[in-house]
């Protein structure tokens, strides 16, 4: 007859078993990057064969740490927050997340035009000439958002996961784009380049409107700083449009756009779209079961996480931040 300790070890090999598998079936590795399959290697590899032009604007971060607000933002300052924010139609002629539109998707946009990705700096399409803006947000409400982002979306198969199993997935490194800490320090390195801008989510939502004056000066002094700074209306018209609850309004997009996908014509499909609609396989015809954009806040950590669990993310902070002050970042946030 198994022991108490035996009986309980089985069950949690069959656990580990489990899991293993899930994992196996919704991610797999290319070129060293853990993602999820609806990243297929077709569209990853032309995504790191781009080769930015003079007039890219790359926005980049780790998901779930501002990078949709940021596009919007982008975009409000080159449109001078005119016409409120763009259709479905007008973001496909303006805008492109490179891992899933490759590089003929990034090619196609209009310029100026803003390329988001979510890659480490070793592998983002990289020149002298392009622009990086790069948003970081605090581990823990990062790990927060990507959990219910995780869990929302069918093709992950974690509909009944739970927080404590996110974590340690987060911890492992093992969910979309990899560890959190090892993309993060890729960056950071940089932050002192001339055509990379190094912000905080936080400071972002702080002090909306002085990081977009800086990011229109980022983008060119002449044309757009100038610009907000004499004309306070283009300034205001940026901040109202990209308001979290105008950025909330975008969210029926989001949960339709596998549906759409499923409904387009073969023959109207570039070769980055028909690899991306193989890659979400049978989740194509369900939707998120919540908003991309979700809650938008600093500190929904505290409604999450247990002691037990800021201990492990602290004792994986202190491990892979040895020897960096990449935390000061958040020197004055109310985080652990």
């Amino acid at each position: 007859m198994e022991s108490l300790s035996e009986e309980r070890a089985a069950k949690d090999a069959n656990k580990a078993e489990t899991e293993t598998t899930t994992a196996q079936d919704v991610y797999h590795v290319v070129d060293g990057l853990y993602v999820s399959k609806i990243f297929t290697d077709k569209n990853l590899h032309s995504a790191f064969s781009y080769k930015p032009i003079d007039e890219d604007v790359f926005i980049v971060g780790y998901p779930k740490c501002g990078t949709t607000w940021l596009q919007f933002i982008v975009y409000s300052i080159y449109t001078g927050g005119a016409g409120g924010l763009p259709s479905a139609t007008e973001c496909r002629k303006t805008m492109a997340f490179l891992e899933i539109s490759g590089a003929e998707g990034a090619m196609s946009i209009q310029r100026p035009g803003i390329i988001k990705t979510h890659l480490p700096f070793h592998l983002q399409p990289y020149s002298p000439k392009a622009k990086y803006i790069y948003v970081a947000r605090n581990p823990y409400d990062c790990c927060v958002s990507f959990y219910h982002h995780t869990k929302s979306r069918p093709r992950y198969g974690f509909q009944d996961g739970t927080f404590n199993q996110f974590v340690d997935m987060f911890i492992r490194g093992e969910v979309d784009f990899g560890d959190y800490f090892d993309h993060l320090l890729s960056w950071y390195e940089h932050r002192g380049d001339p055509n990379v801008l190094f912000l905080t989510y936080e400071d972002l939502k702080k002090d909306t409107y002085g990081w977009i004056s800086r990011i229109a000066d980022f983008l060119g002094k002449e044309e757009y700083g100038n610009k907000v700074r004499e004309q306070p209306s283009v300034l205001d018209n940026a901040v109202e449009l990209t308001s979290f609850q105008n950025m909330k309004s975008i969210n029926e997009e989001f949960r339709n756009w596998p549906l759409e996908l499923e409904a387009l014509p073969d023959e109207t499909l570039t070769e980055a779209t028909r690899s991306t609609r193989e890659g979400l396989g049978d989740s194509i015809k369900q939707r998120p079961t919540e908003d991309h954009i979700r809650k938008g806040i600093i500190g929904d950590w505290k409604n999450h996480f247990s002691r037990e669990q800021v201990a492990r993310m602290k004792k994986r902070i202190a491990l892979k931040t040895r020897g960096s002050d990449v935390m000061s970042l958040w020197k004055g946030e109310d985080i652990p």
